[in-house]
């Protein structure tokens, strides 16, 4: 199973609608053939959302934005590079081939991490014969955290207000890669979820993280070379 397929910069016109397209279609025919391995369970996380009582930080004004280089989800034990994708064949952002499953794909056309509006990073939830980058995602829970390390050194530091399961039956493309306040630098993370549907060689759903900027770090000055 693979993450769905695919703010700041905006993409616009006829592009924009088909990306949305591209990614409701995202999920058919990702798991390399057989879906061997099980997806993992999403249906309590669906009606969760953000559950109440969780105190969230403030945010972070947005940034300048660099494209990203590695992320991490210290709480999932997630920590993968990022690579930019661009759109496949269908309109959907190219997620990193099977080869490197264990890899993260970033939607260079749009938001890069830490700019206003809505950052996309997609993965592999898994493959024919293991778990991927992604198969851990549905275990997010608001208040964590997650990492982005750019190309430059610095760090953008989010903190996930929301986790949902959108059956792909009611995708509504909006929603789930829309950003949820406008001017506010936000991350989404997502991959298939729901169960295999080995008729339709699909995943019945994606599990979408939501995040956003709370925190940021300038690159590490460099040390000076010894003489």
């Amino acid at each position: 199973m693979s993450a769905a397929r695919g703010g700041g910069r905006f993409v616009t016109g006829i592009a924009w609608a088909v990306l949305l397209l591209g990614l409701w279609l995202w999920g058919r025919d990702v798991s390399g053939g057989s879906g061997s391995t099980s997806a993992p369970t999403t249906g309590d996380i669906a009606a969760v959302g953000r559950p109440l009582g969780v105190p969230l930080p403030p945010a972070h004004d947005p940034l300048k934005g660099v494209a990203p280089r590695r992320v991490e989800i210290p709480s999932l034990g997630i920590a993968a590079p990022v690579v930019p994708r661009g759109l496949d064949a269908d309109g959907a952002v190219d997620p990193p081939p099977y080869a490197q499953a264990g890899t993260v794909g970033w939607f260079d056309s749009g938001a890069r991490p830490g700019e206003a509006g809505a950052a996309l990073l997609v993965g592999h939830v898994d493959t024919q014969s293991r778990p991927a980058v992604f198969y851990g995602l549905s275990a997010a829970r608001s208040g964590e955290r997650i990492t982005v390390t750019a190309v430059d050194g610095s760090v953008a530091e989010f903190t996930i207000d929301d986790i949902q399961v959108f059956p792909r039956k009611h995708f509504d493309a909006a929603k789930v890669y829309g950003p949820r306040r406008q001017g506010r630098a936000e991350l989404r993370l997502i991959t298939c979820g729901g169960t295999y549907d080995h008729r339709t060689k699909a995943y019945t759903a994606n599990v979408v993280v939501s995040a956003y900027l709370t925190d940021a770090r300038d690159p590490a000055p460099s040390k000076p070379s010894k003489p």
